[in-house]
């Protein structure tokens, strides 16, 4: 009966969206000319500065207006010089708009300590007459915590609702590697007028894909052909200021200056308070896109000490790459920067992202709710019975993983909640199976979460998912996971093994000089012999013998290509631990020994890697003292942990070290939490939040197109005096 009621609901949700899109008020777009303010377009327009501001996330009330900014309005233009009549006329228009609109359909939202009736409107992008309007109560009492509110949620305005004039518009093709943030420079406006404007872009994520039509305005002057423009400045000589320093500056000759200011001749030179004209210096600027330029979006509260100590750059540095500053810094400007810039930052698909403390950024009166669905498979296990218990977890993967996870999840919880943190936690077993996942779910108010973490197979990951995705809650995958169909909800939160590749190539390529490369790789590894070669023309392959009972290389045939001259770096890409072994032994005995004859022969040197650490080589046959000799390296998912504060924590409540996947259960939980607990949005914080890194693992999510939130961090590992050591 339920689930009849729920799609009843949904095909009258839809029916009420067609029907208020249906009726949806018409737009304008302005072109802020210098001297406007907010106050005198609401009034040319006869609309409140509410709705304009409505429709303009970037400008908040009270903030000059910069020229040239497109806005959005909705109405019509009604007058030329305003009247009190036509102020009286936009308060009208503004009342009967809010009043036409509908709501699609309800949220709830239990009031916080602290919290007011207008922060609570700005959350949700409402006016306080809506919040009232499905509260009654709030008409007759005041706003009083632990308060249940029904929150209306609208529809947002289509494209083809919002009338533009065409002419002040045009249309843009994405070109190869630009990004939403060189474009938005290139016309000097705001991400947010871009999405205001192209309402088809995703508010989820920054994918923007080659040949995307995009509606801009119109640069002023790109229509007039070969026009040639000098533009100048003013500026206030200060104290003790010179000719020379103001070459320095400006880049102008000092008889340059005088030409264009007679009066520095006429008062006996520059003097303080002067105000004198100085000509804009044109930056040759190029193609503007990733190759040339990385990007950064203006935060708001900064100013320009913060701006120029941050980057390394004078204030007329930044003028100049970018002139739009010369009428003030804004937030949501987008600026662009030298591509070879660095700081105290990352740059993430040639954006400048922010380092955050998530330490310092705590909001204690945030309550993350975290759902965890791992399969304890307590269904198949008998307490009282602790041998044939401890047997069962032996044997079962998906319980040993969840057990460890889990764990290392509880310290991770109980360490958020030392520093004030409150966590809202419920756990399912979900059995390893798909019904009683459905079933789980089918129970819970999923829109309710935070986030979930799990499930682990992949028929329940994809489930929990798909519910997840109607209520935009995210997924985080704990353990290695691959799917068919688009997840866009989900973190992947074990790096891919074509990252692992690209890492452990890179990592050679920038510390190979002359060594000697090889590749030692058999038929089922020839996407990785060849991802090798691509990258290193100039290596040679050792051809290996795969017969039916036995697989393994020519010894004579590798000694004819190594080297004695220089060192030699072999890569060894198998899963079959027998050829492993028999390469391994083979490499060891020819590593710092002479060839024959030994006259006049240096000895030879050889290091061993992978591309892929898989579990053929922890084989026992494989001798660990060989692969230390051999120096193998290899990239890794993850690193050894020794002695801290977590493990001493896990230690005096479980009796027992850490393994590998509570050290994981406890850096993915509390990486999870911290996020959580800067700002409950797990999609929001990663758009600007850079790698992040605890006791053996890293995370840095990266969007991909609509099939999720993937990992790009790992380690370089290296075997050497039978210690394993972190390289990068």
């Amino acid at each position: 009966m339920k689930y009849i009621f729920n799609q009843v609901y949904i095909i009258w949700a839809f029916c009420v969206l067609v029907s208020c899109t249906a009726m949806a008020q018409k737009f304008n777009t302005h072109e802020v000319k210098r001297g406007e303010t907010l106050e005198s377009i609401s009034k040319l327009y006869g609309v409140s500065t509410a709705s304009i501001l409505q429709y303009n996330k970037e400008i908040k009330s009270g903030q000059d207006l910069r020229a040239n900014t497109i806005l959005v309005v909705p109405g019509a233009k009604i007058a030329t010089k305003p009247t009190n009549s036509t102020s009286a006329l936009g308060k009208n228009v503004m009342q009967d708009s809010v009043s036409a609109r509908e709501p699609i359909r309800f949220t709830e939202h239990r009031v916080r300590k602290k919290e007011t009736i207008f922060g609570i409107t700005q959350m949700y992008n409402i006016t306080e007459d809506e919040l009232k309007k499905y509260n009654p109560t709030l008409y007759a009492s005041p706003l009083q915590k632990k308060m249940d509110l029904r929150i209306p949620k609208y529809s947002a305005p289509k494209l083809e609702e919002v009338g533009i004039n065409e002419d002040d518009f045009e249309k843009y093709i994405v070109a190869p590697k630009e990004t939403r943030w060189s474009i938005a420079h290139k016309y000097g406006i705001t991400i947010d007028s871009m999405l205001a404007l192209n309402p088809g872009l995703s508010k989820s994520d920054n994918y923007l894909s080659e040949g995307y039509e995009l509606l801009m305005p119109k640069i002023a002057g790109s229509t007039v052909k070969n026009q040639v423009t000098q533009l100048y400045t003013s500026y206030t000589v200060p104290a003790k200021m010179n000719f020379y320093r103001l070459e320095k500056e400006f880049g102008v000759k000092s008889d340059e200056i005088v030409r264009l200011n007679p009066e520095i001749t006429e008062r006996g030179g520059l003097k303080e308070g002067m105000i004198i004209r100085i000509p804009e210096q044109k930056v040759e600027t190029g193609v503007i896109n990733t190759d040339n330029y990385i990007f950064y979006e203006v935060k708001p509260k900064q100013n320009e000490f913060r701006l120029t100590r941050k980057f390394g750059m004078t204030w007329a540095e930044l003028v100049q790459l970018n002139p739009d500053l010369k009428d003030g810094l804004k937030a949501g400007m987008v600026l662009k920067l030298p591509k070879d810039k660095v700081g105290d930052f990352e740059v993430r698909n040639a954006l400048v992202l922010d380092k955050v403390n998530l330490l310092d950024s705590i909001n204690v009166a945030v309550v993350p709710k975290v759902l965890f669905l791992l399969p304890f498979r307590l269904d198949k296990l008998d307490l009282n019975n602790k041998e044939e218990t401890e047997k069962i977890i032996d044997n079962r993967n998906s319980l040993k993983y969840s057990l460890g996870l889990y764990s290392g999840a509880l310290i991770a919880i109980d360490s958020m909640k030392s520093l004030g943190v409150s966590i809202d936690v419920k756990t399912f077993d979900n059995q390893l199976d798909l019904v009683k996942t459905k079933q789980i779910l089918q129970g819970e108010q999923i829109g309710g979460y935070s986030a979930i973490f799990g499930p682990l197979d992949m028929p329940s990951l994809k489930e929990t998912a798909v519910q997840a995705s109607k209520f935009n809650v995210p997924v985080v995958a704990p353990v290695p996971a691959k799917s068919d169909i688009s997840l866009g909800n989900v973190f992947f939160s074990y790096t891919e093994e074509e990252v692992l590749w690209k890492h452990m190539l890179d990592y050679v390529e920038a510390n190979h000089k002359d060594e000697t490369l090889l590749i030692i790789a058999d038929e089922d590894n020839k996407k990785e012999k060849d991802a090798i070669l691509k990258r290193f023309p100039s290596a040679k392959v050792v051809v290996v013998k795969e017969e039916e009972k036995n697989i393994g290389i020519n010894r004579d045939k590798l000694q004819t290509l190594l080297s004695d001259d220089v060192s030699n770096w072999v890569f060894v890409e198998s899963d079959n631990y027998k050829l492993i072994s028999s390469v391994v032994s083979i490499l060891n005995s020819f590593n710092n020994t002479a060839f024959e004859p030994v006259g006049g022969k240096d000895k030879v040197n050889v290091r061993m890697f992978t591309t892929d650490m898989n579990s053929a080589f922890e084989n026992d046959v494989i001798s660990n003292t060989h692969l230390s000799n051999l120096r193998f390296t290899y990239p890794s998912v993850n690193r050894q942990v020794a002695n801290n504060s977590f493990v001493e924590r896990y230690r005096k409540r479980f009796g027992d070290d850490p393994d590998r996947y509570a050290i994981r259960g406890f850096d993915l939980t509390y990486d999870l939490l911290l996020k959580l607990a800067y700002k409950n949005n797990l999609v929001d914080v990663s758009r600007f939040i850079g790698e992040t890194e605890y006791n053996g693992n890293k995370f840095n999510y990266e969007r991909k197109g609509v099939s999720g939130y993937y990992n790009q961090s790992s380690y370089i590992m290296m075997m050497d005096d039978l210690r394993i050591k972190t390289l990068e």
